[in-house]
């Protein structure tokens, strides 16, 4: 009886670690088999996100992070496509707005060593043509950025087809209806602690 116990308990261990997935950083993993459902994830998780969250439209030599509040999904679509459903999504959102941040290396990135960079900084320019200018930080310090974030915030990371280095775009997520501006006048009318 009590190895027939056992036995139950070593099967249920590896139906419980099945049913969690594949361990990509404790997210969930979609394949092209299943690249609609990366949408799906998408609007479920900007409905739940707030400001502090972040959401990273990847490349596909982009890392999987061992951090268990990094979620990775492999949507194996065109990067721009992900990048406009991310922005379109968010513009339906009334509690957030992104704050888009790019490499600073992909303004050096040449033609020669990456062929169809310029298309695509063309392409990008045009799709982030009608919000706020883009942040350019190292490519370094907004995976320090991240990694600090992800110890309390959530982050998605959606991994796409695209192989030209340092084209991820990272969206720090802000309030929607309250302001920076508007957070420091409050700030500045309240009484100060002694």
């Amino acid at each position: 009886m009590k190895r027939v116990a056992i036995l139950l308990a070593l099967g249920l261990a590896t139906l419980t670690g099945l049913a969690a997935g594949d361990g990509l950083s404790q997210g969930r993993s979609c394949t092209r088999d299943d690249s609609l459902d990366w949408r799906t994830l998408l609007k479920q998780r900007i409905s739940a996100f707030g400001h502090r969250n972040w959401i990273v439209v990847a490349d596909a030599a982009y890392p999987v992070h061992s951090s268990p509040g990094i979620e990775t999904v492999v949507t194996g679509a065109d990067q721009l496509t992900v990048l406009k459903a991310v922005l379109d999504e968010l513009g339906h959102s009334t509690h957030v707005r992104p704050r888009v941040i790019l490499d600073a290396e992909l303004s050096y990135v040449p033609e020669k060593d990456a062929p169809g960079v310029e298309k695509y900084r063309a392409d990008l320019r045009d799709l982030l043509e009608d919000r706020p200018r883009p942040q350019s930080v190292d490519h370094e310090e907004i995976l320090s950025l991240l990694d600090s974030s992800a110890s309390a915030f959530k982050v998605l990371i959606l991994k796409t087809s695209l192989t030209i280095p340092y084209t991820s775009v990272f969206l720090q997520l802000d309030c929607g209806y309250w302001s920076r501006e508007a957070d420091d006048r409050m700030r500045a009318a309240m009484p100060k602690k002694q």
